[in-house]
């Protein structure tokens, strides 16, 4: 599904270049075919400012990159224009951020049905997707509470389900786990691994949590920018 070639990225202070942010990087990355097999369940990890989370920028799209080729499917990310990347983001791909980033003024039904929704799914496919990934992520008997009511797993959940519920091709999750406890943390791996299974859904996660390190199918190590182990 993802193919990365050669991709180099700096970070600039003025027009000087001040960080060699990714060196080099070549990457495939599968995808699940529905009904079929389940898709990537796969980790970036390494020692804090080692490219893991540029990595994951760079492949969703977030981030620019100054040369090699990243294909989605069959579309270069690079001679895309602003709009076809936003497209992309918005209907292939699910993202789950550390930070949650839940809309605090919709209740978590809304926060999960919001993406289905900036799609143009129909209201009654949206809350039956809504019923069915709020279920397998334990969270059906919240859907009336807005964020600020939950506990950091629950709230971490909803950011899962939202990212899951418009059947995205692959879902990239950063530090997915860093605000919970160690019981959250497996209980929350337990449910993607789940979800990478019957949904058939690619997820790659940037993390150095040992939970994800012992879930995951594939170890992708990166030090100072570089892949040195996969």
């Amino acid at each position: 599904m993802i193919k990365i070639e050669n991709v180099n990225k700096y970070f600039y202070k003025g027009e000087d270049r001040e960080l060699h942010a990714l060196k080099n990087i070549n990457l495939s990355i599968e995808k699940g075919e529905y009904s079929i097999e389940k898709g990537e369940y796969s980790l970036l990890t390494g020692p804090s400012g080692c490219g893991k989370t540029t990595l994951l920028n760079v492949i969703g799209a977030l981030d620019s990159f100054d040369s090699g080729k990243i294909y989605f499917e069959d579309r270069e990310l690079g001679a895309l224009s602003e709009d076809e990347k936003t497209t992309i983001r918005l209907n292939e791909i699910g993202f789950v951020f550390q930070a949650y980033n839940l809309v605090p003024v919709l209740n978590v039904e809304e926060n999960i049905g919001f993406i289905m929704r900036l799609r143009g799914f129909p209201d009654s496919e949206i809350r039956e997707r809504v019923k069915e990934v709020a279920a397998i992520l334990e969270i059906d008997t919240k859907l009336r509470s807005l964020p600020s009511t939950l506990s950091g797993g629950q709230q971490q959940r909803v950011a899962v389900a939202r990212a899951v519920a418009a059947k995205p091709k692959i879902i990239l999750a950063d530090e997915p786990t860093a605000n919970l406890d160690s019981k959250n943390s497996k209980a929350l791996m337990d449910m993607m691994r789940s979800l990478n299974v019957t949904e058939n859904i690619s997820i790659v996660f940037a993390s150095h949590d040992k939970d994800v390190l012992e879930s995951v199918d594939r170890v992708i190590k990166l030090n100072d920018g570089e892949i040195i182990e996969s």
